[in-house]
């Protein structure tokens, strides 16, 4: 028997909402039968209130569950309104296009509210539709509504084409939010965004500033084309964790230039061949 999405997020939220869970079952049906948009809009409105803030209670087979309905769906962090809300949206059948309602609900929307909808897009029906409010998301001042759309969502992954991927990389960096979140990051490097992030890391030397380790994340499988040796020489040069970057981008690297440089930080080297060190835990303990 094939789960659907709503499914899971009704199994989770009903056993943490005690006696709020028939009014919240409730609600969904009637978003799933034809409900008006003002209907939709009080219902989300409510959820904080009748269900609470609280975190989502999930469990490994949950996770699982949740990988197995829509690859790449990581709920863990959400919580019991976040999921509520995306619950309303994936059940609600309306009759103008999905798009619009979702515009209308991000116009009015407040920060929690937004990351709350933004979380949720693989989820929703007609997702290739959402790409305008997708970039109206992603063009926000702020970071923690830029990183719900950039970090353990899989919607970039699957419908970014690569423009809009490179700069959505580019901006995590420029806005100083993690890579590793982002799914994908290795698979989707492309010679453009390490052409694209090397620029940025020599405007960023040029003028005195610190560059991020994990930009060479995306730089280390193009870095012979690139010419970028000596910006790895350069980094290899620098804090213990610039080092192990340097040796994890240029392990990338099947060049003889690039295994030669290697045999100059031994140590870190040694570190990333037994895996002890990767780019999920380089920045592990760093301030973000």
């Amino acid at each position: 028997m094939t789960i659907a999405p709503i499914d899971l997020l009704s199994e989770w939220i009903l056993r943490q909402a005690g006696d709020k869970g028939a009014w919240f079952m409730s609600q969904l049906h009637s978003m799933s039968k034809g409900a008006s948009e003002q209907e939709l809009h009080i219902f989300m409105g409510l959820i904080p209130r009748m269900l609470g803030k609280q975190d989502l209670v999930l469990t490994p087979a949950d996770c699982q569950q949740a990988e197995q309905v829509c690859t790449g769906w990581r709920p863990q962090g959400w919580s019991m309104d976040g999921g509520a809300r995306v619950a309303a949206l994936v059940a609600y059948q309306g009759t103008r296009p999905f798009a619009e309602t979702f515009k209308d609900l991000r116009r009015t929307a407040d920060a929690g509210e937004m990351i709350a909808l933004y979380r949720g897009l693989s989820l929703y029906p007609e997702p290739e539709s959402l790409a305008f409010e997708v970039g109206e998301g992603l063009r926000s001042n702020m970071r923690a509504v830029f990183e719900a759309i950039a970090h353990n969502n899989p919607y970039p992954r699957d419908r970014f084409d690569e423009h809009r991927w490179n700069h959505m990389v580019l901006k995590a960096l420029f806005v100083g939010s993690r890579l590793s979140p982002i799914m994908g990051i290795d698979e989707r490097a492309n010679p453009e965004l390490a052409r694209i992030l090397l620029d940025y890391a020599h405007e960023r030397w040029a003028a005195g500033r610190a560059v991020s380790p994990e930009l060479w994340r995306c730089v280390g499988p193009f870095i012979d084309s690139l010419g970028a040796l000596d910006d790895m020489q350069r980094v290899l040069a620098g804090t213990e964790v610039e080092r192990r970057a340097a040796v994890l981008a240029l392990s990338a690297s099947s060049s003889a230039q690039a295994r030669s440089l290697l045999d100059t930080s031994p140590e870190a080297a040694r570190l990333v061949g037994e895996g002890r060190v990767d780019w999920n835990n380089l920045l592990q303990g760093e301030a973000a």
